[in-house]
């Protein structure tokens, strides 16, 4: 247990441990800051219960409590990027979450933008957390880990593939890590073992209860050299064409043990420019039993003036969250950086597209360029609009952690990015963050009576 004080960014001599699981209680005295159509199912209108805030937590004093040496200087940073999802523990108000793959940013140099690791020994971390009144507490944190229980890195894995990186003020290159992960959805599996997903595979990440990586799912012929843990080849060759940044980001876990992924936005098939024009995602269920993709489903997003009535960038929309309701229903948050929707599907049989020539990517239209894809013969999952978050007052932006507390009762959780925000004034001349002032919340949501 480190013995710092939060808050404090003298407090760097921070007694080291090298257990895998640290509990932080002297981290958490946290500071208070106090084309689904029609109208959503159930009787009255959703409202915000409550909200709660997380506190400053220096980063490097939390990373290196976790993982000795690993942060050489934060850059005034603190903890954050908690929000890339939220799963109940099964007490009430406590919930694992996962950061994502630290602090990164874009700076544009000679017309082109570069991304930015302004920390990048930071190591992606899955936290407990509790909510008391209005204060965030961490509770616990456990490092993600390689076999030789080094960190992972949120670095990216292949030149060609992944963004390459970058210092903080852009001008510097790093070296790339093939054990690094993007991490984003989370869920806790029956025998304390961890599933995340990544972005950059995009994969499906298991992990033990102490944070080491059991095995790193990813598509067919990925080719992911020199990597720390077991790495399989069992997902459709067809990821392979994710956007750049746009991986896997749900993840849900359904009652029969089996996992579905979602990826955040369409394939660019054939090219980018047919990804961002397209609302057609997808989503993959995996059979941890089978250690094998069992089906795979067309998901259509809204039109995005339609979720963000702001918004006309259809690029934009992405798939953040999504949650098991129980027997094949799942919940899934269609967002933008502003708005967000929660919609229910059910995962029928006749909905797999899995091994159809939506998989072979030279599919001419692909699923992707289909402007009906239902008339086109896709089945695409029937959606039913529960409740339009941009209607609700106290929501914060951002939202990428949906989780259900109750009945008809949601707890959401916003990613704020560790307070980054993108270009050169990120960080003053001496090399420390300009805070955006976007702190870390979750919130809870009363939904109408009958709405799930």
């Amino acid at each position: 247990m480190s013995p710092l004080v939060p808050g404090s960014r003298s407090a760097r001599g921070v007694r080291r441990t090298v257990a895998a699981s640290v509990p932080l209680a002297a981290l958490a005295a946290l500071a208070v800051a106090g084309t689904a159509t029609g109208a959503p199912a159930g009787s009255g209108t959703a409202e915000v219960t409550g909200s709660a805030t997380l506190g400053d937590i220096p980063l490097g004093a939390f990373s290196n409590s976790l993982l000795p040496g690993t942060v050489a200087d934060d850059r005034g940073v603190d903890l954050g990027g908690i929000g890339s999802d939220i799963y109940p523990t099964g007490r009430e108000g406590e919930y694992w979450t996962v950061t994502d793959r630290g602090p990164n940013g874009q700076i544009k140099v000679d017309g082109t933008k570069r991304r930015t690791f302004p920390v990048p020994g930071f190591d992606p971390a899955i936290v407990k957390i509790r909510v008391t009144g209005d204060q965030v507490k961490v509770l616990d944190a456990i490092p993600i880990t390689t076999a030789s229980g080094k960190a992972v890195t949120g670095l990216s894995n292949q030149a060609a593939r992944d963004e390459k990186p970058y210092s903080y003020d852009a001008q510097n290159p790093l070296s790339y890590n093939p054990n690094g992960l993007d991490t984003e959805g989370i869920v806790r599996a029956a025998d304390g073992s961890f599933w995340l997903v990544d972005e950059y595979g995009p994969s499906l990440v298991h992990v033990s209860s102490r944070g080491k990586v059991l095995a790193r799912y990813v598509p067919e012929g990925l080719n992911l050299k020199g990597a720390d843990y077991p790495v399989v080849e069992a997902l459709p060759s067809v990821l392979l064409h994710r956007k750049s940044n746009r991986g896997f980001e749900g993840l849900a876990l359904l009652p029969d043990g089996d996992l579905v992924m979602a990826l955040q936005s369409p394939l660019s098939l054939p090219d980018g420019d047919a990804g961002d024009a397209s609302r057609t995602t997808r989503l993959v269920r995996f059979s941890p039993k089978k250690q094998a993709v069992t089906a795979e489903y067309a998901y259509r997003f809204d039109p995005v003036d339609m979720v963000d009535p702001g918004e006309d960038d259809t690029s934009e929309l992405k798939i953040s969250s999504v949650v098991a309701l129980g027997g094949d229903r799942l919940l899934v948050e269609e967002r933008t950086d502003k708005a967000a929707r929660l919609q229910e599907v059910r995962l029928t049989r006749g909905a797999n597209i899995l091994g159809e020539q939506w998989d072979d990517a030279t599919t001419t239209p692909s699923l992707e360029q289909l402007d009906d894809p239902a008339a086109a013969g896709v089945p695409v999952l029937k959606k039913r609009l529960v409740v339009d978050l941009n209607t609700v007052a106290g929501v914060q932006d951002k939202i990428e952690g949906v989780a259900v507390t109750g009945r008809d009762r949601l707890a959401l959780i916003n990613d704020n990015d560790f307070g980054m925000t993108d270009g050169a004034g990120a960080f003053d001349a001496n090399g420390r963050l300009v805070d955006s002032g976007i702190e870390t919340q979750v919130t809870y949501v009363k939904l109408p009576k009958g709405a799930l």
